[in-house]
């Protein structure tokens, strides 16, 4: 089978946006939502700021019991497909449950709730032997990553595939493309797909700070995160989540759904190099970005804008940017390229989801988000990365990238419905 699939349905939860509607007029205006970290008192530590999201769960309508059961990262994802959901039109209870998946992406999965935990079992750590006596029902939860994905499918009854994928920062774009997979090849009609983590605690923060991958810009957080930027010094820490209704396209179009975009290519790949290094050439994401052309049935000079991963680092944003170069050719001059994180950063494991509700939005309004806090282009650099003032532009093919630590490089091409 060769199905084609569409995006119905976009939730978001993310710093500064409490909607998709918000999400896309913080990005689409360059506003930025990174402060001083307020989770938890940040003082100690080298990176004090990180993209928070304004997020109550009571105002989400999750109950009690959900609020205590759940880590915060699957509530953000629960919100997130409710939005979806109800943006879809989707009426799940017609739906043959066993022909509705759910795909999840996560890097740290229930880490605020296990560090909250471990201080408990510990006694704020004076105790070695942790007293397993202390421990709350919902260890399990907290320490298995697929909760999340269960908690989704619960909200929508999804008895089809149901899954997580755990790839770090590329999590988001692969859960996404996991999905798309299960509908084209006739597994599934409907999938529920993103991404969502919840990493703003001590233990991830002080991971981040022993290697030095964080930036130190604590007393300017709202222009902290500056991609291919000169001045970059490091990435923004981030919490979020958004969640996509995929369907196959027929399927979509026999109920009159909306639909904001097709997802038509995808293409992963590893660099087999260093956990967290990357080598400067950019041969594996290239590689990925020919993969997913490739299926996407595009020449490369097709591609009308690329959404970075764009983190802030000195060698990703090089990295990333040979990639273009090699993939591309001449034609990477001449295509725009931004990256959102320079307004909610990083939230590993969901950004790319996010990100990929920013192309669909993007598409929608024919209008490329920009890349903030870019006022000195690092001249070793050299495209057109749309500093400071989105862009207008008609988008038909928009390509979607990510880099993560262990190697991961992803693409993603999306297209406007019927565009091929």
């Amino acid at each position: 089978m060769n199905r084609r699939i569409a995006v119905t349905g976009i939730g978001v939860r993310a710093p500064g946006g409490g909607s998709a509607k918000e999400f896309w007029e913080l990005i689409s205006s360059g506003t930025t939502a990174i402060r001083t970290i307020s989770l938890f008192d940040a003082s100690g530590f080298r990176s004090q700021i990180a993209g928070e999201c304004d997020f109550d769960p009571v105002a989400e309508g999750l109950s009690t019991q959900e609020i205590r059961r759940m880590d915060r990262g699957a509530q953000l994802a629960v919100a997130a497909t409710r939005e979806a959901v109800a943006d879809a039109g989707l009426d799940v209870d017609v739906i043959d449950p066993h022909r509705v998946g759910v795909s999840v992406g996560s890097a740290v999965g229930g880490t605020m709730s296990l560090d909250r935990e471990y201080n408990v079992l510990s006694d704020g750590g004076r105790k070695w032997l942790l007293d397993h006596e202390y421990a709350v029902p919902h260890m399990f939860d907290y320490l298995v990553p697929t909760s999340v994905a269960a908690d989704v499918a619960w909200v929508v009854g999804a008895e089809g595939p149901v899954g997580l994928v755990s790839t770090g920062c590329t999590a988001g774009i692969e859960s996404v493309a996991h999905a798309a997979q299960l509908i084209r090849e006739g597994a599934a009609d409907v999938m529920l797909a993103g991404g969502s983590d919840a990493p703003i605690s001590p233990v991830c923060v002080a991971s981040f700070d022993a290697i030095r991958a964080t930036t130190p810009r604590n007393d300017e957080p709202a222009t902290a995160s500056r991609p291919f930027d000169r001045t970059r010094n490091g990435f923004v820490l981030a919490e979020g989540s958004a969640m996509l209704v995929l369907e196959e396209l027929e399927h979509a179009r026999k109920r009159g759904a909306h639909i904001y975009m097709e997802i038509s290519g995808w293409g992963v790949r590893a660099n087999a190099f260093h956990m967290t290094g990357l080598r400067s050439e950019g041969h594996e994401m290239a590689q990925a970005i020919e993969v997913a052309m490739r299926m996407a049935g595009r020449s490369l000079d097709q591609v009308d804008y690329v959404n970075a991963h764009g983190s802030s680092t000195q060698q990703n944003d090089r990295h990333e940017t040979d990639a273009f170069k090699r993939s591309l050719g001449e034609h990477a001059y001449r295509t725009p390229v931004s990256s959102i994180k320079s307004m909610i950063g990083h939230s590993l494991g969901a950004i790319g989801s996010i990100e990929i509700a920013a192309c669909a939005l993007a598409i929608e309004a024919g209008l490329i988000p920009p890349t903030a806090n870019l006022r000195e282009p690092d001249p070793d650099l050299g495209l057109d990365y749309v500093p400071l003032t989105a862009r207008p532009a008609e988008l038909r093919t928009v390509l979607k990238v990510g880099s993560g630590f262990g190697g991961f490089q992803s693409a993603m091409v999306l297209t406007e419905e019927g565009g091929r």
